[in-house]
């Protein structure tokens, strides 16, 4: 049986991220998206408090936080503006490649040229679908990769100094590529719906070259660190989504609660009340997917690949639908800059857009499930990726 009972270190440290969220984050969040960045003040705020480094290993000068401790933080701190934590720098993603693997010889090497306590900024480029691939190309050369094209839109790509490169080359094969130098050019298109700060932009690259010594990894290891990394940033995605659609169910209630129409506070009509209803329950389930997913990853058990996509596919679908009702409640005031509503239902969007489409987590969990049989012949894909060697 899984316990959803958090602990009382998580419930301390859920409180402090709870408390920074209302009092910093959120107040700061107007200010944050018309700058389009997150100031250095409130980083390095988050930074002192530990949040930046949840999921990187102790050897990195990390938390190791378990995810299930980590989603209960990211949820609090993204219900004060998930633009503000999809804003910051750091490793990002990344950190849950170098959990995986964080005896790699070429993620050792970059541990060990780190003089300062600030890690620069990574980005993660997923090439593993018809989408990624249309315009990118991965060449296999006799001494490394050429890469050529442009990327779909990435995080933090306009702030990028290093990318990781995950997905298929042109043959299908799987890889991990590591770019430390900026020998790409960033095209930052016009991006105006939502997480704003997140620094989103498209790589281009004119034959760039990786060389063998940047190859974190290929093939079948290359294949098992892509699918155990991504199921952990999966499920932090996913809980992040949570945060927001928490948010927008807090305020919509509050308001419809106070607000009167004839005489009667609106909460009171049925139309509204069931929607709110719709919302709060909608909302829940999508937290207990992604505990549920969490716990299974903490575990290293055979399901948590698709426990992770079931969880985030249902956070997509749930989050667009809890941030547009929420504005639909608020009626005109929903669209105005005087509620931040309309500011949650645009960052959602862009969110989803981000993150695997729900046509490609669908895609990878019908693959889990008609090869469910064949996959129970071999090793869990999390526990070789948590015990192998690097080569």
């Amino acid at each position: 049986m899984i316990s959803f009972k958090p602990t009382d270190d998580e419930l301390a440290f859920s409180e402090l991220a709870r408390d920074f969220a209302f009092e910093h984050i959120r107040t700061a969040s107007r200010q944050t998206e018309k700058d389009r960045y997150v100031s250095p003040v409130m980083i390095n705020k988050l930074q002192d408090l530990g949040f930046m480094n949840m999921e990187l290993p102790t050897s990195y000068r990390g938390l190791e936080l378990p995810l299930i401790s980590q989603v209960q933080i990211l949820e609090d701190l993204s219900n004060g503006d998930l633009a503000t934590i999809q804003g910051l720098p750091g490793l990002n993603e990344g950190a849950s490649f170098i959990r995986s693997i964080p005896d790699n010889p070429i993620l050792k090497e970059f541990k060990n040229s780190q003089a300062t306590e600030t890690w620069p900024t990574v980005s993660l480029l997923l090439n593993r679908n018809s989408r990624s691939k249309k315009n990118l190309t991965i060449k296999a050369e006799e001494n490394g990769y050429l890469v050529n094209g442009l990327s779909v839109p990435v995080k933090m790509a306009e702030r990028a100094e290093c990318i990781i490169i995950a997905g298929e080359d042109e043959k299908g094969d799987d890889i991990v590529l590591w770019c430390p130098k900026q020998v790409w050019s960033i095209e930052t298109g016009d991006y105006r719906l939502g997480l704003l700060a997140s620094g989103c932009a498209r790589f281009r690259f004119d034959n760039m070259i990786v060389s063998d010594e940047n190859i974190i990894a290929k093939g079948g290891q290359a294949k098992m660190l892509i699918n155990g990394s991504l199921s952990r940033i999966r499920v932090l995605e996913a809980a992040k989504e949570v945060g927001v659609m928490a948010a927008a169910v807090a305020y919509a209630a509050e308001y419809t609660s106070q607000r009167k129409a004839f005489g009667v506070e609106i909460a009171k009509f049925q139309g509204v009340s069931f929607t709110v209803a719709q919302m709060a329950i909608k909302t829940q389930a999508a937290r207990n997917l992604v505990w549920r997913a969490a716990i299974k990853i903490d575990n290293l058990e055979s399901d948590a690949i698709p426990s992770s996509l079931n969880a985030l596919n249902f956070s997509h679908q749930a989050i667009r639908f809890v941030t547009d009702s929420a504005v639909q409640l608020l009626g005109g005031h929903g669209y105005v800059q005087d509620h931040p509503v309309e500011k949650w239902m645009r960052d959602a969007q862009a969110q989803v857009n981000l993150y695997e489409t729900e046509g490609d987590l669908l895609y990878l969990s019908g693959e889990h499930i008609l090869l469910g049989n064949e996959r129970r012949d071999h090793d869990d894909i999390l526990r070789a990726v948590t015990t192998s060697k690097s080569s």
